[in-house]
């Protein structure tokens, strides 16, 4: 790889797709964004991805492509990512090389890749051990040990949104729920202020009316209380040095920073920094170019 080469990086998302090209310094030189369209499965997503990718790259010479995901990427499929309709029968690598000859191809999952690129050149650098916290459709964390991933025996640590609430919470991965996530993840918030308030709300417009509206208020309160319950308890059992916290939601850090900051001083013997990801919004798109230049 010589220094005009650049990294392709490919973000699928619940919600957007995200491409940028980018040197070996995680600068991005070029950037494009595209709706998922979710309901519309995941064959049109990848492949007007993968134009897109295309016509981005044209006359640039791309020597590594990391493309991430949520969900667990493997070879034949994709593992804990039901949002999008046939994403989890996906072979995200063979399509992306099968558009890309020649150029190596490394994917992996969103939110840890985020929390690589946070490590190599945001605010995690230099923190041992490190968590990343992504809080955005859904959430996840991830847990690096001297710059490495702890990936777990499956590829799943890290998946908050699987968390069991209470001691009588049934409903599990089993019957195909995320309770933590569906309780406290940006769409589960969103369904839950549409329900409340009579009208399409998203999260982040949840936190917006929280200032004047009292049961918009009451929900941030509660939401944020049960999510600041379960970072405690992970920075508790990783005892990190520094946890930094990125994804959609963060774009509320106001309210969401003060409430775990609070729990972490409360319940943490040894609490550890906390910190608005570096990232804030392009985390996975430069995850995907740390895994590209073989990070994690």
């Amino acid at each position: 790889m010589t220094s005009d080469d650049l990294i392709l990086g490919i973000d699928f998302g619940g919600t957007k797709v995200a491409l940028g090209l980018s040197d070996r310094t995680g600068s991005l030189r070029a950037t494009r964004r595209l709706d998922t369209d979710a309901e519309a499965g995941a064959e049109q997503v990848v492949t007007r991805a993968l134009a897109a990718a295309a016509d981005l790259a044209e006359g640039s010479r791309i020597s590594a492509i990391g493309v991430v995901s949520p969900g667990i990427v493997l070879p034949d499929r994709i593992l804990l990512a039901p949002n999008v309709p046939g994403w989890e029968e996906l072979h995200l690598a063979e399509l992306v090389s099968a558009a890309f000859p020649d150029v190596p191809v490394t994917v992996g999952t969103d939110a840890k890749a985020a929390a690589l690129a946070e490590w190599k050149w945001g605010t995690l650098a230099g923190a041992d051990p490190a968590v990343f916290l992504s809080l955005g459709t859904g959430i996840a964390a991830a847990v690096l040990v001297r710059g490495r991933l702890l990936t777990g025996a499956n590829g799943a640590a890290g998946e908050l949104g699987y968390n069991l609430r209470t001691p009588q919470d049934t409903e599990g991965f089993k019957s195909g729920a995320a309770p933590l996530e569906e309780a406290v993840g940006g769409r589960g918030l969103g369904t839950r202020a549409t329900a409340l308030l009579g009208r399409p709300v998203t999260a982040g417009e949840l936190f917006a009316l929280a200032r004047e509206h009292a049961e918009a208020k009451e929900l941030v309160i509660a939401a944020l209380d049960e999510l600041s319950m379960h970072v405690a308890n992970l920075a508790i059992a990783f005892d990190p040095t520094r946890i930094a916290v990125g994804g959609g939601l963060v774009r509320s850090a106001d309210v969401l920073l003060p409430a775990l900051r609070e729990r972490l001083a409360a319940a943490v013997p040894f609490p550890p920094e906390l910190v608005p990801a570096r990232f804030d919004q392009d985390g996975a798109l430069l995850g995907a170019v740390a895994l590209a230049l073989g990070e994690g």
